[in-house]
């Protein structure tokens, strides 16, 4: 098998190798949907255990993609989140640990009645089938993705970025190792072993047949794409547009270290804060702190004129500042007249990913909670906690922001769907 997947490589036949890979899948997927819960805890506690004893070549094989990134000249902020050590290793396993002690989803019974006719009805929890994710710097998604999709009974198609190539076949390896140790098929979660990004127009156009849902995690160019070109359904966000409203009834302790932990903490994630509202009542007191905090710690803000007026050091926002994802030390920043019209300026440049509220105002919460939309609203924490791990979920493949089926951080629940059990004894219809 794997020197059929070698050879289709060598003679770049990616039509034929992505067909082998979606058979494969759909095979496997079928053995997990049935899959016993303890099997299944088995493979994700194993994969978890290789992950620490193979840490060396991890390391080295993230080595090669950190070279190879900073001589494409990728930002600080995209090496930040290619990059692997002691501690985010060691993260990836308490991952797969956590997504391992979760109670398996697959089976669970959603809701149960009887009709007056008889019948009695179930809705149970089943698996989507087969899930292809297309991913880009990030390594740790390899592991991310195999263990959420194997806790959920489906198969996986992992593709990842050129630029985590080697990082994440390092990462893969130690997957296939949980699943030989718990008798589960390698084709389970599969790696596309080819960089060639014919791999992506296959798994978006030609493999209805084997994939059931399409997961993008990357930029918003990855992102565009697929929601573009996928002839199947898509579990995606554009983009993480996320607003921090610093009302006037905020705190001004809590206000100050949470905005600086939401920008500052990890730019180059999703949850990082890219816009700071600040309402016009407390601009000249906290709003002058809260910036001066930014920029000491070395963020650059782009603030309108009232924004400016506060500290010398703010450089003047361009109209694309707003809406823009820096994915860096940069936040745009503006003064708004109260709640209102913080409210109107998320709903006009937000993606509806994650925004925030800083006050001590219920009503003003209430507000913010009622009127926006965005899948995830916060009050008086950082927006870093938009995270399937922090949601108790120990890991997630994305943060949808679509209305349909999954919302929110993508764990284990989340990708799957339902069927209806229905029993009777020899009930006819009237």
């Amino acid at each position: 098998m794997a020197e059929d997947l070698a050879q289709a490589v060598e003679t770049a036949d990616i039509p034929a190798l992505m067909q082998q890979i979606g058979e494969q899948a759909r095979g496997a997927a079928r053995v997990l949907a049935t899959a016993s819960a303890e099997r299944k805890h088995a493979a994700l506690t194993a994969a978890a255990q290789a992950l620490i004893a193979q840490r060396e070549a991890i390391f080295n094989a993230n080595a090669l993609d950190m070279v190879a990134g900073e001589e494409k000249g990728l930002s600080p902020a995209m090496l930040d989140r290619l990059k692997l050590d002691e501690n985010r290793l060691r993260g990836i396993a308490s991952g797969l640990r956590a997504i391992a002690d979760q109670t398996d989803p697959v089976g669970a019974v959603i809701a149960e009645w009887d009709r007056p006719t008889g019948l009695h009805i179930k809705r149970v929890r089943t698996p989507l089938g087969v899930v292809g994710v297309i991913f880009e710097s990030r390594p740790n998604v390899t592991a991310d993705a195999g263990a959420l999709c194997l806790k959920s009974g489906n198969a996986a198609i992992l593709r990842g970025g050129s630029e985590s190539f080697h990082s994440s076949r390092a990462i893969h390896a130690c997957l296939m190792e949980g699943l030989e140790a718990a008798g589960l098929p390698r084709t389970a979660i599969q790696l596309v072993p080819t960089r060639d990004r014919a791999a992506v127009g296959e798994m978006l156009g030609n493999m209805t047949q084997y994939i059931d849902v399409i997961i993008p995690r990357g930029g918003k160019g990855l992102v565009g794409r697929v929601q573009a070109e996928a002839r199947v359904p898509v579990f995606a966000h554009l983009e993480g547009i996320c607003h921090i409203y610093l009302d006037a009834a905020a705190d001004p302790q809590k206000a100050r270290q949470v905005v600086l932990n939401a920008k500052m903490r990890r730019t180059g994630i999703c949850g990082a804060a890219e816009c700071l509202l600040i309402d016009r009542a407390i601009a000249e007191g906290l709003g002058r702190q809260v910036v001066a905090d930014l920029l000491d710690a070395g963020c650059e803000v782009r603030g309108d004129a009232a924004v400016a007026a506060l500290d010398a050091r703010v450089n003047a926002a361009a109209p694309e500042d707003f809406g823009q994802e820096f994915l860096d030390k940069i936040i745009a920043a503006r003064v708004v007249d109260g709640v209102g019209e913080a409210i109107d300026h998320i709903r006009r440049f937000g993606s509806q990913h994650t925004e925030a509220v800083l006050t001590e105002d219920d009503a003003v919460a209430a507000r913010f909670f009622a009127e926006l939309d965005s899948a995830i609203l916060m009050r008086n924490a950082s927006t870093q906690f938009a995270d399937g791990g922090e949601f108790g979920m120990g890991a997630e493949i994305g943060i949808a922001t679509g209305k349909m089926h999954a919302r929110g951080p993508v764990g284990a629940e989340q990708l799957t769907t339902f069927k209806y059990l229905v029993e009777g004894d020899g009930t006819v219809r009237a």
